[in-house]
């Protein structure tokens, strides 16, 4: 039984690692949105760390082989834009935030839409389209920096109070800052660069994916916990658990190199859909308690 099962698996399809990452992320946002009623187990969030870097992954590979790279991103950038607006509105306006203070900051589409141009732009300095090339790698990595120029300056003028809100709005909606996003920012967006530099070499891909996750997520948040009174190992486990997404590299391996059977739009339509809905749910919940 056991050959044969092994003669049948041919490893994970795209479509066969986006199913797997979208359930993973399920789980993660049901203790993300529910966590407040003691009912949800921790390993649902602790599986969930799996989600982010396999999505990151089948990103590199759908924009490696979209045949319409433009539009490829207009729609992330579209998804991105409006809920990174839904953010705004909650953080700013306090529209539709929870009575216990708490809304969803679920942006990891953001880290994408920087990204994107990122990559392109090594796909064209590989080409020595060299201004072209610097201008994509160089602008969405510094746009950080050109926003806190921009916000300082705000400051100083009479208007600051608009301005502050015109340049929050921008960071969170047209343009993102990865200095600002929660869910992925700086260490993501490395990770995206990596992955996309060696997505032709499989097993160094997935070894330097995994050493970047184990010394941003375990070494640096051990050597934190360990001055902190009463430190404890298990606290690795139950506390700073993000280094879990290490493991992402098995089924980063087991990847085939196939499309599968697509399911584009699913995965479009579920990502914004779902987090709305467990959002409302968990309202929902709070209510009756």
């Amino acid at each position: 039984m056991s050959v044969c099962i092994t003669a049948r698996f041919r490893g994970l399809s795209s479509t066969g690692l986006k199913f797997l990452a979208l359930a993973l992320m399920i789980l993660d946002h049901i203790h993300y949105f529910f966590g407040y009623t003691g009912a949800i187990p921790l390993w649902f969030s602790q599986a969930g760390r799996l989600s982010a870097p396999l999505f990151l992954f089948c990103t590199v590979e759908g924009f490696a082989h979209t045949h319409d790279r433009r539009w490829y991103f207009l729609r992330i950038w579209a998804i991105s834009a409006g809920m990174g607006l839904l953010q705004f509105l909650m953080m700013y306006a306090h529209l539709g935030v929870r009575p216990d203070g708490f809304f969803p900051m679920n942006a990891i589409f953001m880290n994408f839409v920087i990204l994107i141009p990122v990559w392109q732009g090594i796909d064209w300095l590989r080409q020595r389209r060299w201004f072209r090339g610097l201008a994509a790698v160089v602008l969405p990595l510094a746009w950080p920096f050109v926003f806190l120029v921009l916000y300082g300056a705000a400051n100083t003028t009479d208007l600051a109070w608009l301005l502050d809100s015109v340049l929050a709005a921008l960071v969170y909606t047209v343009l993102p800052c990865w200095s600002l996003i929660v869910d992925g920012g700086g260490f993501f967006i490395a990770t995206g660069i990596a992955l996309y530099l060696l997505r032709n070499r499989r097993i160094p891909q997935a070894l330097v994916y995994g050493a970047l996750t184990m010394v941003f997520y375990f070494a640096f948040p051990l050597i934190q916990l360990m001055g902190t009174p009463g430190f404890t190992a298990s606290q690795m486990l139950t506390l700073a658990y993000e280094w879990m997404g290490v493991f992402a590299m098995i089924p980063m391996l087991l990847y085939n190199g196939q499309r599968g059977r697509g399911c584009k739009a699913l995965f479009y339509i579920v990502y914004p859909a779902h987090v709305y809905l467990l959002y409302a749910l968990s309202w929902a919940v709070m209510a009756l308690r």
